[in-house]
């Protein structure tokens, strides 16, 4: 299965981040919502299906993973190109919950 991807989260899309909590609270786009990876499963509920869902990691393996198991259930997702490095890189806004500047590690 080839997986979806994007370079950009489309406006009005769902922002699933799919990375550690550790990584979540050091920093994270303001509008995505944290579901970590091993966690999708139990909470594939909490997962939009009226929207496109753009999911973020790191560097783009995990949520690739998150991807390929939103599609077989029947989600319209995709990939986001890079991850939070892209995001960052790209001067997207970021914020953390560490009171810390935002970072991606």
């Amino acid at each position: 299965m080839e997986i979806p991807t994007v370079t950009s989260a489309p406006a009005g899309s769902f922002l699933l981040d799919v990375r550690e909590d550790d990584e979540w609270a050091a920093g994270h786009a303001p509008q995505a919502v944290h579901i970590p990876l091993g966690e999708l499963v139990a909470r594939i509920d909490e997962v939009p299906r009226d929207r496109q869902v753009v999911a973020v990691c790191h560097s783009g393996g995990r949520s690739a993973r998150a991807t390929a198991f939103l599609c077989s259930q029947g989600v319209d997702a995709v990939n986001f190109a890079g991850g939070m490095l892209a995001w960052a890189a790209a001067g997207a806004p970021m914020q953390s919950s560490t009171g810390a500047p935002p970072v991606v590690y």
